[in-house]
């Protein structure tokens, strides 16, 4: 994740960490060698850890398509959850 508090992954990572309730934080695989771009979304505080999973999931699937990304290693996968 870059370390910019502009970025929107590390403003959406920081969010997730400050919420209260059930949230998630998804990002794109990353592989160094291949991949330019990491892509992420959040869901906070959703009524249960798995809305708030397909929250981030389709949120950071939103970035893919806002951004017309295609990633070599593939789509978002939760990174963290609580």
């Amino acid at each position: 994740m870059p370390g910019s508090a502009k970025d929107e992954c590390t403003r959406a990572y920081k969010d997730y960490v400050a919420a209260s309730g059930h949230s998630a934080y998804a990002t794109t695989f990353y592989s160094r060698v291949v991949d330019l771009y990491i892509i992420c979304g959040s869901g906070l505080n959703a009524p249960s850890q798995k809305a708030a999973e397909e929250r981030a999931l389709r949120s950071c699937q939103a970035g893919l398509k806002r951004w017309k990304v295609r990633t070599a290693s593939g789509g978002c996968e939760i990174a963290a959850s609580k």
